[in-house]
Formats: C-alpha cells, structure tokens, sequence
C-alpha cells in the first residue's frame, strides 16, 4: 500500500512536470509549444504549430496515461508514460542537434534551457514510480480462490485410515469412505454360546383343572389278573 501511494505520487509529479515543459524555453528561447510533432521525424523548421500538434499533445497523452495507470494501479500504463515523454525529449534533441549543428548549454539562454531539463525530469519520475509501485499483484487472484470451489481428492491422493504418526503413506490406502466406529460394546456375536435348554412348561392336553386328580398319577399298565391279589374295592 505504501509503495503504491508513494510510486502515485513520483509518477504524478513527473507527469505534471512534463505537461508544463512546454511552456518553458526548451532551445535558444523558443517554446517547447512552438515545435511541431512532425518535425520531430522530418526536421525541425521555424514554422509555429497549432494547440493540438504540438509536443504538447504528447505530452497531454502521457499524463492521460499516467492517471489511468495511478487509478488502475498498473506499472506497465506508469512505464509506457515514461516511456512517451522520454522518447519525445530524446527525438527532439536529436533533431534539434541535426538543425544547429551541436546541442550546448550556455548560461545566455542561447543553447538548452529548463523546458528540456523539466521534460527529461517528468519522464524519469515516471519511470521511478512505475518501479516503485507495486501493483495489482495477488489481488485478483485471492478473489478467484476464494470463490474457487473446493475440488476433491483424486485416486492419486486417496484418503488414508487409520491415520498413523509415522512419517509416510498409511498401510491401508482406499479412496472408499472412511469406515464408521461401532457403537455395540457387548460380546461379539460369535462368542455367543448356547445356554441350557429351559423346561417346557406349557400344558399338557388332557391336564386341565378338571383332569388334575388324574393326571397326576401315574399310568400303570393293565399287566392282568393277578390271583393272589385281593380285589380292589
């Protein structure tokens, strides 16, 4: 954040300085206003350009790219403003050296002055603070992860169980579900064993209530007459 705000300001100083170099004396007091974009690829004349082709059309592009590049935080529209104003400069003082002879600086105002200074100055400022802001980096990207759904484990990463402490893959490796605790704290079922077979008690046919005299004597089998027995009376 800091780097942002502190490459915004480099950059707007040097675009602002820019933008007023042409309204300074740039060569034996004459006006950067007073050269014409052309002349800076066909060579430099005495003739006076309009408001519109001038350098400081280029100029006005520069800066125009330099605030969208401080409100987008983007280096690379910072650096492309630097780029411009710095081209521009470069290209007229070569042009200007091709129409003189020589390019001097003299303390009479008869060689360079302060509106070339003021334009190689803006340029440089904006390409320092391109370097020193710190862009856009990560904020886009954390918004796509967090929205980013959550992907599941492929068979190449399968979910281990148990889990161990030891250091490397589990024994078991399955990508079933990991199986459930069982809630049964009994014997097992097959330790189970048979208990003793419980009495029926159910009731016999023939030994209800009226019955119960006689069912509950034995049945002794009619063997015959027996002669030395006496009678039953």
């Amino acid at each position: 954040m800091v780097r942002n705000v502190l490459g915004s300001v480099l950059a707007l100083v040097g675009a602002a300085a820019a933008v007023l170099s042409p309204f300074r004396d740039w060569y034996d007091g004459r006006l950067g206003r007073h050269y014409r974009i052309d002349e800076l690829f066909t060579g430099i004349t005495v003739s006076r350009p309009g408001p519109l082709g001038s350098i400081l059309t280029a100029f006005l592009f520069a800066a125009l790219l330099t605030v969208v590049g401080v409100v987008l935080r983007s280096r690379l529209l910072v650096a492309a403003a630097g780029v411009v104003v710095l081209g521009f400069t470069v290209l007229w003082m070569v042009r200007q050296g091709e129409s003189v002879g020589s390019l001097t600086v003299a303390g009479d105002g008869s060689g360079l002055q302060w509106g070339v200074a003021s334009a190689l100055g803006g340029g440089v400022l904006l390409l320092l603070g391109a370097a020193v802001m710190s862009g856009r980096r990560g904020g886009g990207r954390r918004v796509a992860r967090e929205h980013r759904p959550y992907t599941a484990p492929g068979s190449q990463d399968p979910d281990t169980w148990p889990p161990t402490q030891e250091p490397g893959p589990s024994v078991q490796t399955s990508p079933l579900p990991e199986p459930e605790p069982d809630l049964y704290t009994g014997p097992s079922p097959g330790a189970r064993r048979p208990g003793p077979r419980t009495r029926d008690t159910a009731a016999r046919p023939g030994t209800g209530p009226e019955n119960q005299d006689t069912a509950a004597l034995p049945v002794v089998p009619d063997e015959g007459s027996d002669p030395h027995r006496p009678p039953r009376p």
